[in-house]
């Protein structure tokens, strides 16, 4: 297998778990209790903590992007090239529909529900603007500062924080968007109002890269690995300096 098909397979199967556990938990929570804040309270902590695990198995392999923003801010910082982009946002689109379709039937519902929760007003893409901003800038700015080791710990615990500080609970990844659009349980996103929350989230990671950029000047385009150091494919110079 080649480097690049086994980091397209990393980010596949790190998405799809990601999935499984947002949606997985999402579905739980709703059976094991009534009240709405204990439920998000428990998909919260479950998805971080699979998070954590998710990211410390695939991050030496493709650095466990598992989301396209992230993967287009590490593209625009110059330590991927458009093939591995390409390959890894693909990926990430399928594993988060894959992970959704097994988490759906392992509660005996359908595989594929069509969410019905609208989710569709300023406040709420405002929330997804910032949660992603957020996870961005965490990303980059330890890229930049040579603290990726950090990584695991650290987006775990933001992702975890950034289901109660935003009003959108914190998505904040455009495949997890469109994945949750598959089902009706209730972290499910309605297909009419995923494209706002895509552009959104794509907003977001834009004004994070800027401010990661103004923040660490110093920091050479390329010179660092998201999320995780890994080896870079065929033909992409300039990473893992940092090791």
């Amino acid at each position: 297998m080649t480097p690049l098909r086994r980091q397209a397979l990393a980010e596949f199967l790190g998405t799809a778990l990601l999935l499984l556990a947002v949606v997985g938990s999402g579905a739980a929570a709703q059976r094991l209790s009534a009240d709405p804040g204990l439920q998000l309270l428990e998909n919260a902590l479950a998805t971080a903590a699979a998070l954590v695990a998710i990211i410390l198995a695939f991050g030496p392999v493709s650095g466990a992007q598992l989301n396209p923003a992230v993967t287009l801010a590490t593209r625009a910082e110059g330590d991927i090239g458009w093939p591995e982009a390409g390959a890894y946002i693909a990926a990430q689109v399928a594993g988060g529909a894959v992970g959704t379709i097994v988490a759906n039937m392992m509660f005996s519902l359908p595989a594929v529900e069509l969410s019905t929760t609208a989710r569709s007003s300023g406040a709420l893409w405002l929330g997804e603007a910032v949660a992603t901003f957020g996870l961005v800038l965490l990303v980059l700015s330890l890229a930049r500062s040579g603290r990726t080791a950090m990584a695991p710990w650290a987006v775990g615990a933001y992702i975890g924080g950034a289901y109660f500080f935003t009003s959108s609970s914190s998505v904040a990844n455009p495949a997890a968007t469109v994945a949750r659009t598959l089902t009706d349980t209730f972290v499910g996103i309605a297909s009419g109002s995923a494209p706002a929350f895509v552009v959104a989230q794509l907003t977001g990671a834009a004004v994070a890269l800027a401010a990661a950029r103004a923040v660490y000047p110093h920091a050479e385009p390329g010179s660092g690995d998201r999320v995780l150091p890994h080896p870079a494919p065929p033909g992409v110079a300039g990473r893992g300096s940092r090791r």
